[in-house]
């Protein structure tokens, strides 16, 4: 890690040494609001922000993302959890609480196409993607360069449907050497075995070179262009053991037309792939995003 990334790293920390998030969902009801933010009060703690949704106030599920501040949270975590969870039975909550001081721990897998990569990796660099990456693994060579010359552990693991068991046994070992909290699949061009999956729910971020459910599987932009097109877009998604039909996170799309032949359209499609899978980490990065059913709800 460079000396100007340290720098930002240090800043945010002090700057949120005492924020911390709480996600709740839970059956919709009465009390839900008042109860949280009673007990947020009682720890002296302050709500900088808070975003809420219902999917419907009778009988519905109910969604909350709250940012606060709280005095000495560090030294008060552990006892406000234990407290927190005393009082979740009364309405079925499913929750999280995170610290925001402690920066999740990133792994990125990524093959040949490097643009996925490189735009993590300079928003990382800028201080705008507020992350520990702690590794990069790869099934090919492509990206050691560019990863090693930012200090950042290369691990080059060849890959293939016939060692894939093989494979995903050294990989899950990293990620539970460096304690990882995300997986990012930055252009990885293998798919994922359910043991692999079921290791890691809701912690494995792909980007789709498509804007899903349109044109699922290989050759995309080939098929689009047959097709005449005239959007082109990316999807990025929460893998699951249903290929490319996992919670959606964020999608874009970018105006093309019939002067558009593939490569074009590859070039513009990149750029969306970029923008998309950014947001969608930043979105996990920052606690802003509950998973419902094959849904999300974003804050």
């Amino acid at each position: 890690m460079n000396s100007y990334i340290k720098d930002q790293v240090e800043q945010f920390q002090v700057r949120n040494k005492n924020r911390g998030r709480l996600l709740v969902s839970c059956p919709d009801q009465p009390g839900i609001v008042s109860t949280i933010s009673q007990f947020l009060f009682s720890h002296q703690a302050n709500i900088i922000e808070s975003s809420q949704y219902s999917t419907n106030p009778e009988g519905g599920s109910f969604f909350i993302r709250i940012e606060f501040e709280c005095p000495n949270l560090d030294e008060k975590a552990s006892k406000m959890e234990q407290e927190f969870t005393e009082i979740t039975g009364e309405f079925t909550m499913e929750w999280s609480f995170t610290h925001v001081y402690n920066l999740k721990k990133v792994a990125i897998f990524v093959s040949k196409e490097l643009h996925c990569l490189l735009e993590l990796l300079w928003e990382w660099q800028s201080g705008d993607l507020m992350a520990d990456i702690a590794l990069v693994i790869s099934n090919h060579e492509e990206a050691r360069e560019v990863v090693e010359n930012l200090n950042i552990p290369f691990y080059h693991i060849p890959a293939n449907k016939d060692i894939r068991q093989e494979v995903e046994e050294k990989q899950l070992k990293l990620l539970k050497e460096y304690d990882i909290d995300l997986i990012v699949l930055a252009r990885y061009m293998q798919i994922l075995t359910p043991t692999f999956v079921s290791a890691n729910p809701n912690k494995i971020i792909n980007i789709h070179h498509s804007f899903l459910p349109a044109f699922i599987g290989a050759r995309p932009y080939e098929r689009a262009y047959n097709r005449g097109v005239k959007l082109i877009g990316a999807t990025s998604h929460y893998v699951t053991n249903d290929l490319d039909e996992g919670p959606i996170i964020e999608q874009d799309i970018s105006r093309v037309d019939h002067r558009d032949n593939v490569d074009k359209l590859k070039k513009i499609g990149r750029g969306v792939e970029r923008s998309v899978l950014v947001r969608a980490v930043k979105w996990h990065l920052e606690d802003r995003i509950l998973v419902h059913g094959n849904k999300t709800i974003v804050f």
